[in-house]
């Protein structure tokens, strides 16, 4: 999803119903106050312990201190002000507005600076991709939004400096595309082989944030809450990212790192991490 896919509603007069484009905002800044508190009580927290909120990036990372670094469709900034914490120059990409409010009232909370650049990453402009960036990352629920990954993996490879890397973390395939569970507690999870690993469909789906939504008894957000995914086998994204140019260094599958009982033998994540030569 990117900027022009917000339908834009003349605002002829001061009592005209709010845009759409302007709900949405509202909502995903409603969202995020609702998952992590304000800017002033998340950068509290996050200032406590900036190391636990780049878990398992971090291990990819390396020293962050005096590194540039591009967090792609970084959404609420959480983890470019964990990194603005610990030493890192640190810009974020996203086409949100209403991310970009709360990342900046995060880091101001927080006391370290940062950019962020509202647009869509497939059209930054020429200064910004040709920043040559120590670390690109990207993490969480990001390659689906793209129907094509060959302009977003392009991308990544400009923006980074010679020899500079690419991390990029993301739902496993296998969980994403082939099974499906149910049952909320280790003793009682079922799961069954019910999808179809090469399915190349569009699918509609609700944005990320809307679980994390004040009840608002249907008014606002419904219409304007909905995105497309194309989900993508694994061998899809690696060979993306191969053919843009960079060096893939490291492919890791990952178990549910946050229980060592739930999901048991289920890769639920993976970790890529690329160079540019």
């Amino acid at each position: 999803m990117n900027d022009q896919d917000l339908e834009q509603e003349p605002q002829d007069n001061p009592g005209a119903v709010p845009s759409s484009e302007e709900l949405w905002n509202e909502d995903t800044y409603a969202a995020w106050t609702s998952r992590f508190g304000t800017p002033s009580e998340a950068a509290a927290k996050l200032s406590k312990d900036p190391v636990s909120r780049l878990f398992p990036l971090n291990a990819y990372f390396g020293e962050v201190r005096g590194k540039k670094m591009m967090n792609l469709m970084g959404s609420n900034g959480m983890k470019a002000v964990a990194l603005g914490l610990l030493g890192a120059e640190v810009t974020v990409a996203d086409f949100s507005e209403a991310n970009a409010r709360y990342a900046a009232e995060l880091a101001q909370e927080a006391g370290v600076g940062l950019s962020y650049i509202v647009s869509d990453v497939l059209k930054l402009p020429d200064e910004v991709l040709d920043s040559r960036y120590d670390i690109v990352f990207a993490e969480m629920g990001i390659v689906h939004y793209f129907t094509d990954l060959t302009p977003f993996m392009d991308t990544v490879c400009r923006l980074l400096a010679p020899g500079g890397t690419f991390v990029l973390r993301d739902f496993h395939p296998v969980t994403t595309k082939l099974i499906s569970s149910k049952g909320s507690t280790a003793k009682v999870r079922k799961h069954k082989v019910s999808g179809d690993y090469f399915d190349t469909a569009l699918e509609e789906k609700k944005v990320s944030y809307s679980k994390y939504l004040p009840a608002s008894g249907g008014q606002t957000g419904e219409k304007h809450s909905v995105v497309y995914w194309r989900r993508w086998t694994l061998g899809e994204i690696v060979t993306a990212a191969a053919a843009s140019g960079l060096v893939i260094r490291e492919l890791v599958e990952e178990p549910n790192l946050s229980s060592e009982v739930y999901d048991k033998g289920i890769p639920k994540t993976f970790t890529l991490v690329a160079e540019k030569r």
